[in-house]
């Protein structure tokens, strides 16, 4: 499980006294117990897509975070955000391509854009940027 993964990433992070990796670990494990909480409020278990889930949502932070460095003329705070976001890009699933998108869409009887995206969500959840989906949908329609 991707939980377990980052926790065992985040003690050889600890033991190598590594900040920046320990700092993005902590809030990903964080943010993994929180939402563990709450699915075992509902008799639920965390899953990898539950995990992915975060991660791709800590990563949309991370950019924001570094825009907003950049902005101010930070460049050493931007750097060390852009590390963490590699650290944690490491436990995403390979995302499908914009041709494997168009493959996908191709086989599909319904090539309309909400069935499409209910397609896409339902069948693959953090394996696709949903925003790659909707350009290529475009192409088709």
């Amino acid at each position: 499980m991707i939980l377990d993964e980052i926790k065992k990433a985040n003690m050889l992070a600890l033991k190598e006294k590594n900040a920046t990796a320990r700092a993005i670990y902590s809030v990903v494990m964080t943010k993994g117990m929180l939402e563990t909480v709450k699915k075992r409020e509902k008799d639920e278990e965390l899953t990898d897509a539950d995990m992915v889930q975060i991660l791709q949502k800590t990563i949309k932070e991370l950019t924001d975070e570094k825009e907003s460095y950049e902005k101010a003329g930070k460049t050493e705070q931007a750097l060390e955000i852009e590390k963490q976001k590699e650290i944690i890009s490491a436990y995403l699933p390979k995302m499908l391509s914009d041709d494997e998108i168009s493959e996908i869409i191709e086989k599909q009887e319904d090539k309309t854009i909400p069935n499409i995206m209910k397609f896409f969500k339902t069948n693959y959840a953090g394996k696709v940027d949903m925003g790659r989906v909707s350009v290529v949908l475009k192409k088709f329609n």
